[in-house]
Order: structure tokens, then C-alpha cells, then sequence
């Protein structure tokens, strides 16, 4: 006889009821009322630089905009919200525009910011972009109001560098011919691709792969003018050896963590210690640290208009040359005195020094 489903069986031959669950059933579609102000609490730090981005001088951002009212256009995302946007997601560690757009469509912070709008990557990218040098004088109008705030105050200025891998592999540095080669057959598909709105293929489809020709031609233009500004500083031997990247022309091959080599830029980042907040960055071609703090500096009294107190670095950055600089700009310098691989003992010894003048008596 089949056991009825409803009951189950016990040890002493008693039964009793099975659990009424409540089935989740994933597939339903659910319309339900948001109230968007209740998705962050008040005192959420997104509100925070809401606040703060709209009390800032938007001028620029504004003045550039073609869609005015009584005109014909599609009104634009307020630049106040990209740039909020942009803000928090740096805080949150974010960096990507794709991600933040991900992030539009379902985390509370964002929707907030937006009034549950997604906004579209590419808007997000292009306004990064085309924006560089008006977010940059935001920046440092920011650092202004906090400094004038009493929360920024130099009195100890962490810096060091970092190396962040470029968008480039180790395959697409080539020599001087194979640039160059490279150049001409991308000129002469330029070439061949003919009328963009011919009949052979459709006229976005043409187009699109005519500015991605163009594209790489100028990349490969602008790697050909960086391995010439590698080779100027370069021996006669060196120069054969000289190699520049197709894809990202910028780029450099140095050593990143790990021992490992690559494409890569360097990184100088200027962090308030006090504050947390930083204070200056810059970006170099150079494979070391060692010529990076005085360049620091002077990017923090232009951001802020005045110097740090002290400046404490690692023993990458601690060398002659930035201890004088440092000297002559009154900063003080804290470092760690980097490892000295000096001369063995018994060489000093052949060579007749007395061991009062070995390199560690100086230390």
C-alpha cells in the first residue's frame, strides 16, 4: 500500500502532519512602488557628495552643452550626477564605466543618484574623456574647500609609487621596420576600403571598419614617434634594440610586483596623512622611483598653493638627489635608507682602508 505523502512515519509507529512550506516561486513578475529617497539613509555618504559636487562651480561642464531650451534636441544627463557618479564609484573602488552602469540598474546608491535611470556606459566614458581638464580643476577646487575646511592640513604627506599594467601585451612592441611596415599596410587598407556608402556592405558596417583602420594607423603613428624619443636617449647599440608598443604607444616595459616585466605606467600617488585623502597624482614613464618626489611636490603646492610639512616616501625615493631637492624646498624627508650592496671587507682590506672608514661607520 503506498504511504500517504501527508504523514510521516515515527519510531513508534505514530504519524505526524509534514511541514506546510511556503514554495519561492523565482519566475513571477513583481510591480511594487519605490520611494526613492528611502533607498540610502541620510546620512549615506552618497548624499554627501551629492551635496557637495552642487555646490561646486559646474560652469565649465555647463557652457558646452548644445541642448537649450526652445531649441530642438534630446535633453542631456545633468553633469552634476555624472560627476557624482563618477565620485562615489571611485570611493567604492570602482573605475569602470561599464560597471557603474551595471550598478545603475539594481544597487540603491546609484539608483538614488539617478532616480532609478540606468545611464548608458558610453555617456559615462565619453564625459570622463572629453571632460579631463575641467574634472581635473574640480579636483583641485575640491582639495581647496577641504583644505580651507581645516581637513587637509600637509602636515605629513605620504607618497609612493605603483606600477599599473598597461593595456598592451608583451607581443605588440615591435622594432622600428616592423612598425613601419605595419603603417603601410594600414595605410593601403585604408585605401582599398573605397566609398563607405557603397552597396557592398552597409553603410554603418563600412564606416565602422574605416575608423578602426584609421584608428590603428594612428596608433601605429603615434608608436613610431615614441620609439624616436626612446632612441634620442639611447646609445647607437641600444637604439637596434628599441622596441614601442602598437596598441597602447605610451606604454613602457618595466618591473612590476613579483619580479615580473611588462607594459606598464608608473603611478606617484600624494595621500594626506592625516586626512586620508590624496592630494596629487601623476603618471610617468619612468621604470624607477627615484627622480618621482620633487615632481610630487610640485603637483601638491599647485593642487593646494602651498608645500607639505614632511614628506615620508620609502627607500625607493630616498636618494641624493631628493634629499637635496627636499633641502632647498624646506620639506622634510622621512625614508628608509635603501640597501647598500658596498664593497666586501676584504677588498677594502687589499685596497688599504682602515675599517673606520668602511661604508657601515656612515650609516
Amino acid at each position: 500500500m503506498e504511504k500517504d505523502k501527508s504523514w510521516t512515519a515515527l519510531s513508534k509507529g505514530e504519524q505526524q502532519p509534514r511541514v506546510r512550506r511556503k514554495e519561492i516561486n523565482r519566475q513571477q513578475l513583481l510591480l511594487r512602488p519605490v520611494e526613492v529617497e528611502k533607498l540610502v539613509d541620510l546620512n549615506h555618504p552618497v548624499r554627501a557628495i551629492w551635496e557637495l559636487v552642487g555646490r561646486l562651480n559646474l560652469e565649465p561642464f555647463y557652457a558646452e552643452i548644445e541642448s537649450v531650451e526652445g531649441v530642438a534636441g534630446r535633453p542631456v544627463w545633468d553633469p552634476q550626477l555624472l560627476i557624482s557618479l563618477w565620485l562615489y564609484a571611485y570611493k567604492e573602488g570602482v573605475s569602470s564605466a561599464r560597471e557603474i552602469a551595471r550598478l545603475c540598474e539594481y544597487h540603491p546608491a546609484y539608483q538614488w543618484l539617478t532616480g532609478l535611470e540606468v545611464v548608458n556606459y558610453h555617456t559615462l566614458a565619453d564625459f570622463r574623456i572629453g571632460y579631463k581638464k575641467a574634472l581635473d580643476q574640480l579636483f583641485i577646487d575640491v582639495l581647496g574647500v577641504l583644505s580651507h575646511e581645516g581637513l587637509i592640513t600637509l602636515q605629513r604627506v605620504m607618497h609612493d609609487g605603483t606600477k599599473v599594467k598597461a593595456c598592451a601585451s608583451d607581443k605588440s612592441f615591435h622594432r622600428k621596420a616592423t612598425l613601419q611596415d605595419h603603417l603601410r599596410l594600414a595605410r593601403e587598407q585604408v585605401e582599398q576600403m573605397g566609398d563607405p556608402e557603397s552597396g557592398e556592405v552597409s553603410e554603418r558596417v563600412a564606416k565602422a571598419r574605416q575608423r578602426a583602420l584609421r584608428e590603428k594607423q594612428e596608433r601605429l603613428q603615434e608608436a613610431l614617434k615614441a620609439l624616436e624619443q626612446i632612441e634620442a636617449s639611447r646609445s647607437k647599440e641600444d637604439k637596434e634594440k628599441t622596441r614601442a608598443s602598437s596598441t597602447d604607444p605610451d606604454a613602457r616595459v618595466m618591473l612590476q610586483a613579483k619580479g615580473a616585466y611588462g607594459p606598464s605606467y608608473n603611478a606617484q600617488i600624494s595621500t594626506d596623512a592625516k586626512a586620508k585623502i590624496i592630494v596629487g597624482v601623476g603618471v610617468t614613464q619612468a621604470p624607477t622611483d627615484a627622480a618621482e618626489l620633487e615632481p610630487a611636490v610640485e603637483r601638491i603646492e599647485a593642487n593646494l598653493g602651498e608645500k607639505p610639512k614632511q614628506m615620508v616616501v620609502d627607500g625607493g625615493l630616498t636618494n641624493q638627489a631628493a634629499m637635496e631637492a627636499m633641502t632647498e624646498k624646506q620639506v622634510d624627508l622621512i625614508g628608509a635608507l635603501p640597501e647598500r650592496r658596498g664593497v666586501a671587507p676584504d677588498r677594502l682590506k687589499q685596497r688599504g682602508v682602515s675599517p673606520d672608514f668602511y661604508p657601515q661607520a656612515f650609516e
